[in-house]
């Protein structure tokens, strides 16, 4: 009911939907509905109640939870299940815990939401830093009908909507670190990680997991020099205003889903290639290479229909793989 209220006042932000309308739309009586309008103020959401006129949203804070969410999805199957959760260990770890004991339910599409992660987790075992109302942390679970040994693809195709996501939202331009990463202003801004149960010819989930630094000010000392948030490069564009991550997640799900679905036609990046290569920060740039079996520098000329990275080493085109592999710009982070 909240949910409901909640997306019809929205609709109509700045006009009064009147007590009479709501109770006809939903078919409950006017106590049912005072009762979900005292419990979304109660929640923070400023709401002007007028005799004779009805009821209008003023203004909504930057609130994460269940009803405002649900209210601000526009994805026809992604996220329709939602589970937000106050404070979690990781959300791909509940996102894992879903898959492995859903007992035969459908579970694809599911976003598992976290206000806090007490054990948030990037590539390559990294920790990621998860303070309470800073940021937004969430994964999606997914049961696609594709080849284990394309699934590692799906992070870039979650890089994509997160750059379009924040640039509907917030007029800002960030772009993509091949594989997982995504800067503003040569700063992490975005981490991504993709986890996966499959056996040889088959996926049993595939786990994408994003963490996106919204509102932080300040960061531990170890990735004080390459982190940045949406709040700091906002106020450095000089634009005072606030990010709802309720409203973030939706434009990011609706557009993974756009993306996804393309890239399901193909289980490649041969249709998302152009539009992938226009957001790459590394195209064109020069950089090095950390692979396990030796280091080597180049330039970036973007990727292939596999998603690898394709680096010119004097007259030599190496493909890169993410797997082990790190990219680095020659002089910094990008």
């Amino acid at each position: 009911m909240k949910t409901r209220i909640l997306q019809v006042l929205r609709q109509n932000q700045g006009e009064y939907v009147s007590g009479q309308e709501l109770c006809e739309w939903f078919g409950v009586s006017r106590t049912a509905v005072w009762k979900a309008i005292k419990q979304l103020k109660e929640a923070g959401y400023e709401i002007v109640a007028v005799r004779n006129r009805g009821y209008r949203l003023a203004a909504v804070p930057d609130i994460l939870s269940q009803s405002e969410i649900a209210s601000q999805l526009q994805t026809k199957w992604l996220g329709h299940d939602i589970r937000y959760l106050e404070e979690v260990d990781s959300t791909n770890a509940a996102a894992k815990r879903i898959a492995e004991t859903s007992n035969g339910m459908d579970w694809h599409g599911i976003a598992i939401v976290a206000g806090k992660q007490t054990a948030g987790r990037g590539r390559r075992g990294r920790t990621w830093s998860s303070p309470q109302g800073t940021g937004l942390f969430f994964s999606i679970l997914l049961k696609p009908e594709i080849d284990p040994n394309n699934a590692s693809m799906l992070t870039l195709v979650m890089g994509m909507a997160t750059v379009k996501g924040i640039a509907e939202i917030t007029g800002l331009h960030p772009r993509i670190k091949w594989p997982n990463d995504v800067v503003l202003n040569g700063k992490k801004i975005v981490g991504i990680l993709t986890e996966m149960s499959a056996q040889i010819d088959y996926v049993n989930h595939i786990v994408v997991g994003t963490g996106i630094n919204v509102s932080q000010t300040r960061f531990p000392e170890e990735i004080a020099d390459t982190a940045t948030s949406l709040k700091l490069e906002l106020q450095e564009a000089g634009r005072d205003m606030s990010v709802s991550r309720a409203q973030l997640l939706g434009a990011v799900l609706m557009n993974f889903e756009y993306y996804y679905e393309i890239y399901l036609k193909t289980q490649d990046m041969s249709g998302l290639m152009e539009e992938y290569g226009a957001m790459l920060a590394n195209c064109g740039k020069s950089v090095r290479v950390l692979d396990p079996l030796g280091e080597y520098e180049g330039t970036a000329l973007g990727i292939n229909d596999r998603g690898e990275l394709l680096v010119d080493r004097g007259g030599e085109i190496s493909r890169v793989s993410s797997g082990e592999v790190s990219v680095r710009g020659i002089y910094g982070y990008v």
